[in-house]
């Protein structure tokens, strides 16, 4: 591990860059078998492909929770407000109930799916990892094709990632940007 002058663990990043599929599969066995875990590496291409065709684990996604938390909450705002309201402030008319149902349901309706809508773009965007403070290495090759293998980590491991990169076949192996 080295340190920069702050004192802070200084990341770096690089990328290999292919042009068939397998070879940038047999990177990522090369990067697994140097002792890299799958958070220290990322496939970059502007193709489409199948999720686990580079044989990198399926994500698991929880995306559809925060809807579910936003549509409780905001039910059981629109409640609380609606009853809070007219037992704060009774109108009592004709000896008709204080608590009305059918006003009460369209606000918390209302409540439920506003409360589902922002949870949603806030799941969006957690699950998105947004917003990404270090970008890494990148190639403008990548959107003409190219399948790029980016490796972030510290320093001192950058040596065997570059090695591992170039055993696979990498066409270029540049070095990126430097966080720390």
């Amino acid at each position: 591990m080295t340190e920069n002058s702050g004192g802070i663990l200084s990341q770096r990043s690089i990328i290999g860059l292919y042009v068939d599929e397998d070879a940038a599969a047999n990177a990522m066995d090369g990067l697994k078998a140097a002792g890299f875990s799958e958070s220290e590496y990322e496939i970059l291409t502007g193709t489409p492909y199948p999720e686990g065709t580079f044989g990198e684990a399926e994500p698991v996604h929880k995306l559809y929770r925060f809807p579910l938390i936003g549509a409780a909450s905001g039910f059981i705002v629109g409640l609380v407000l609606t009853v809070g309201t007219q037992l704060s402030f009774p109108l009592v008319t004709g000896g008709k109930p204080i608590l009305s149902i059918p006003p009460m349901a369209i606000v918390m309706y209302e409540g439920t799916l506003l409360g589902a809508i922002l949870f949603t773009i806030f799941g969006i965007i957690f699950e998105s990892r947004l917003p990404r403070t270090f970008m890494g290495a990148y190639d403008t090759r990548i959107t003409e094709g190219y399948i790029g293998v980016a490796v972030t980590g510290e320093a001192g491991k950058m040596g065997p990632a570059e090695e591992a990169l170039k055993a696979a076949g990498a066409e270029e192996v540049k070095r990126g940007w430097e966080k720390g």
